[in-house]
């Protein structure tokens, strides 16, 4: 791995970025759990649990992967 994107990773892999990464899974994938499968927990239907669980590692990903993005193209300049 080339030091400019070693570097861009670490800065996408810190503590700051990965506190901003939680932050966005947690309000995102609240979000989209409510929209996805509000009816199940307003009426205690069946919860698709792993459903629940991807709903919030996705944002978490794309967020993280955006700051390594944005870390890179930072580089380039």
């Amino acid at each position: 791995m080339s030091g400019g994107r070693y570097r861009a990773l670490r800065r996408a892999l810190s503590w700051s970025m990965a506190r901003r990464s939680f932050a966005t899974a947690l309000i995102v994938g609240t979000i989209l759990n409510v929209i996805n499968q509000g009816d199940a927990l307003l009426w205690w239907g069946a919860v698709s649990w792993w459903k629940m669980v991807l709903t919030y590692c996705v944002p978490s990903c794309v967020a993280t992967f955006g700051a390594y993005s944005a870390h890179r193209g930072a580089e380039a300049l």
